[in-house]
């Protein structure tokens, strides 16, 4: 039987990384108090359509038993955020079934963000949140992905 990795890759986007980061905060508070104690690698990267990719590559490298990423996507009035959010979910998609590495999504799209107090008190909190789930959803998969879960068996169509 081989080990399985026991590495946890948290992406992050740039981008509103007041807001963004409290997802980490979250994620590594739960997992703590999980009693899950692997390493979690957090890694910056510039946008949200820098997170697939990455995901990809960490994916394949066999090191890492769960990739969560995490982003806010906002409207910036230039573009269609809602088309920038689909784009990055589809592909973190794509980076969990190339790869077998199950991969997280943090990646939170609002309808109306504008950086007032009141939002970003409020998107902060919410990330603090989201992060915690996701933890929460790590410590599954890593449950059924893990050394010790049963043998992943196919199903027959029949």
């Amino acid at each position: 039987m081989t080990k399985s990795p026991q590495k946890i890759a948290f992406i992050k986007a740039r981008w509103h990384s007041d807001i963004v980061d409290q997802a980490l905060v979250g994620f590594k508070a739960r997992l703590a108090e999980l009693g899950i104690e692997n390493e979690v690698v957090a890694i910056d990267v510039p946008g949200a359509f820098e997170m697939p990719l990455l995901a990809q590559n960490l994916g394949q490298t066999g090191e890492y038993a769960v990739i969560a990423a995490a982003a806010l996507v906002v409207d910036g009035g230039i573009y269609r955020h809602d088309f920038v959010a689909q784009a990055v979910v589809t592909g973190l998609m794509e980076a969990q079934m190339k790869t077998g590495t199950p991969v997280l999504s943090v990646s939170l799209t609002p309808h109306h963000f504008q950086p007032s107090e009141e939002h970003i008190t409020f998107y902060t909190e919410h990330f603090v949140k989201k992060g915690r789930e996701a933890a929460d959803a790590a410590a599954a998969v890593m449950e059924i992905y893990g050394e010790n879960a049963p043998a992943l068996t196919a199903v027959s169509a029949a």
